[in-house]
């Protein structure tokens, strides 16, 4: 199969390697990282726009950072668009606004193709391990065409329902994540300060309850101070957002996630917006006068 990948950053990148290493002919077109030469050297080819890879693909697939990038790249000048014929298929993992997929899956959808939304969860450990979690919002016949190139980068696939609830899915994802790593921030802050070691109450807590992969993992970087990003807090940031513009428009209330969102916020006020989103630790040492390491950066 003809695969157009867009957006061969972090994430997209492995993803789309995944896909050339079963066979899949890829076709890419560089939006804000630079093409993967290791892919080029495999034999994937480069176009100038994302119109002549969509020309050429049966598939497009984007990986792309906010609702905005996606809009441009499906709608713009020289976007996917403009390369569409009938029978093609869409597929957004990006993470972005489900009302907004909605409606560009109703545009696609009038040039005859078929759009799929598929977010996903895992990181960039996932990625590269093939191990993703796929949300999917498509409707059935549309899902089982395009789930053997899931399987191929994800494990746990699952079809939510129908365009925009694979969105739905992921934010509801980034609002647990995000209250798990902010728990997790404060356990450990509390700890150190009240003169424990906080790697050895997180090895107490890894065997109880309060275990978790958020403690797991990112109570592991907030000790060792590795904030090289996984998920940068800027991305996560963004996804909150999308959660509470989306309460607002429900009329719910989300006090959590929104108090969460301010630590978010803090840290990229602070600079470190491009840190991986357990650097969220950060924010609350400076609020507590006190670091979880020793050594911890200010």
């Amino acid at each position: 199969m003809k695969i157009a990948f867009i957006g061969a950053g972090i994430m997209g990148r492995p993803m789309a390697g995944h896909l050339q290493q079963a066979g899949h002919e890829l076709l890419l077109v560089q939006h804000r990282s630079p093409l993967p030469p290791e892919l080029l050297s495999a034999g994937a080819s480069a176009r100038a726009t994302a119109r002549e890879v969509t020309a050429e693909a049966e598939v497009i697939i984007l990986m792309l950072p906010d609702t905005p990038d996606v809009e441009t790249v499906l709608f713009g000048t020289g976007g996917v668009a403009e390369g569409l014929t009938p029978g093609k298929c869409v597929i957004d993992m990006s993470s972005i606004d489900p009302i907004a997929t909605r409606r560009f899956a109703a545009r696609i959808a009038e040039a005859g193709c078929d759009y799929v939304d598929a977010p996903v969860s895992g990181g960039e450990v996932g990625a590269r391990n093939a191990a993703l979690t796929i949300m999917c919002g498509a409707e059935p016949h549309v899902f089982e065409r395009v789930r053997p190139l899931f399987e191929l980068m994800g494990k746990n696939i699952t079809r939510v329902g129908g365009v925009g609830d694979g969105q739905v899915a992921k934010v509801a994802n980034q609002i647990i994540v995000a209250l798990n790593i902010e728990a997790v921030a404060e356990a450990l802050v509390f700890a150190s300060k009240a003169g424990a070691d906080p790697a050895r109450v997180r090895e107490a807590l890894m065997g109880g309850f309060a275990a978790s992969r958020v403690l797991e993992v990112h109570g592991e970087r907030m000790i060792k101070r590795t904030f090289d990003p996984g998920f940068r807090i800027e991305l996560h940031q963004k996804d909150l957002s999308l959660a509470l513009a989306g309460a607002r428009s429900l009329g719910l209330a989300l006090p959590n996630t929104a108090s969460t969102q301010q630590l978010f916020s803090a840290c990229v006020a602070a600079g470190g917006g491009a840190k991986d989103h357990s650097a969220m630790v950060q924010a609350l040492e400076r609020l507590a006068g006190h670091a979880v390491a020793s050594d911890a950066e200010g």
